[in-house]
């Protein structure tokens, strides 16, 4: 008979096959920590300007290499639309530098008739004669060169006025509904009046806006998710009433399928984005930018940045909207007021959203709309009214830190003064003698008792023998 005797088994600490697997999640942990306190350290309002400031020199070298050939063809020289875009984006930082110096507190006085202003544009750029029709759509009020979008302006200034009308509704309301309703029915004006146009891709980024504010402040799940779905089922609505919208929906379910149609813009697309492999081609190389992609230098200028720059341009772009998402919503957290919150809250949707819609349908996840990259793209009117919207974030980020910071004294350079110390005779106090209480004893008498005396007792015998 044999005996089989165990081994034991080794314990083996939990999270320990985690390590052995994932060598490099403790250093992954390490270097974001890093990144973050990197980013905590720079002062808010420079670490906004910073980021918009490089998105836009990513803008002017991507712009010009993808605009050389068009602008050759149109114009006769190459240079003529990347000119045009460092005027566009020379007023933009005008525009920036104008609304930093004004505080928030302006705008929010003109509320009413900024936004009864965009109103009446939108409703003039549909008039025949006064709106300029361009590609089967009126956006557009102005003549030649020089024209300006309302549906951009109108981004600004609904902004504005709904930030106001949380701030104060839900201050003081007691369900949700009193916030909800008056938001929605300002919405809804607004978009009708843009998708009239039709506009699809800024009637989004507007919901975006009115949607970031009814979550930021506090209405309830439930409704934010009735309002989700109102939008959803009114956006399907609007992209199928329109022959060219129902054509991009079809494309965007199988581009390859209409690829000399409809979807030809995506599958060109696609072949840059895939022609750039990990590091790309190459500034200023490429084929895409030789006429085979459409709105190289506008709306389609991720993929110039993919073919050229590869993976990793797209990823670092992607990751600076990223990085300012993260700043805009630190601004909303350390605002100065409530108004000022929801005003960062309502400009970090519309810039984020803009990105996330371009970049969708860049890359073939949604319908193309026709929403330029902000600060990236090749735009007049919107990449003033982008900048005028990274100028709040700035102000909004400085606000805060005037409120939060301690007041700092003023440096005076002064000889210190020399005085001689201060001499004291020591103070000698006599001791105090105190005579101790004498107490007289006590004397107690001692009790004297009576001794007891007891007669002997006689019993019968003693009496016979007579004692």
């Amino acid at each position: 008979m044999s005996l089989q005797v165990s081994k034991p088994v080794p314990k083996v600490r939990r999270g320990a096959s985690e390590e052995k697997r994932s060598p490099g999640a403790p250093r992954l942990r390490s270097t974001l920590a890093r990144i973050r306190s990197a980013i905590e350290a720079v002062p808010l309002p420079t670490a906004i300007f910073g980021v918009v400031t490089w998105l836009c020199c990513i803008g002017l070298v991507m712009v010009l290499g993808a605009s050389a050939f068009d602008s050759l063809i149109v114009y006769g020289s190459v240079w003529s639309i990347f000119e045009r875009e460092v005027l566009w984006l020379g007023l933009g930082f005008l525009a920036l530098l104008a609304v930093l110096r004004v505080d928030t507190t302006f705008w929010r006085r003109l509320r009413v008739v900024m936004m009864i202003g965009g109103l009446l544009l939108l409703v003039a750029v549909l008039v025949p004669g006064v709106g300029v029709r361009t590609g089967g759509s009126s956006r557009w009020i102005g003549f030649g060169q020089l024209r300006v979008q309302p549906s951009e302006l109108m981004k600004f200034a609904f902004a504005v006025f709904a930030a106001d009308l949380v701030a104060r509704r839900s201050a003081i309301a007691k369900e949700a509904r009193q916030v909800v309703a008056p938001v929605l029915v300002l919405l809804g004006a607004v978009c009708l009046l843009v998708l009239a146009q039709p506009d699809m891709g800024t009637a989004v980024v507007i919901g975006c806006i009115g949607f970031g504010l009814l979550v930021a402040s506090g209405v309830r799940a439930r409704s934010v998710a009735k309002v989700l779905g109102a939008l959803a089922v009114f956006s399907g609505l609007a992209a199928l009433a329109e022959p060219y919208r129902r054509a991009r929906l079809l494309s965007f379910v199988n581009p390859f399928a209409h690829a000399n149609g409809s979807g030809y813009q995506v599958v060109q697309s696609l072949v840059g984005l895939g022609s750039g492999h990990l590091t790309g081609v190459g500034i200023g190389g490429g084929h895409q930018v030789w006429g085979l992609l459409p709105n190289a230098q506008t709306d389609f200028i991720f993929s110039v940045i993919g073919e050229q720059a590869g993976l990793l341009g797209t990823l670092l772009v992607i990751a600076s909207f990223g990085l300012l998402a993260f700043l805009g919503l630190r601004a909303a957290a350390g605002a100065r007021d409530r108004f000022d919150s929801f005003l960062a809250v309502a400009v970090t949707c519309w810039l984020v959203s803009q990105a996330v819609i371009n970049v969708g349908a860049v890359i073939g996840l949604m319908p193309v709309t026709g929403i330029p990259l902000p600060f990236v793209s090749y735009g007049g009117s919107a990449m003033v009214v982008d900048m005028a919207g990274a100028g709040l974030l700035v102000r909004i980020a400085r606000n805060g830190l005037h409120r939060t910071a301690p007041a700092r004294p003023a440096r005076t350079r002064t000889a210190p003064a020399r005085t001689a110390p201060a001499r004291t005779a020591p103070t000698r106090t006599a001791p105090t003698r105190t005579a101790p209480i004498r107490t007289a004893p006590t004397r107690t008498a001692p009790t004297r008792t009576a001794p007891t005396r007891t007669a002997p007792t006689r019993t019968a015998l003693s009496r016979r023998s007579g004692v």
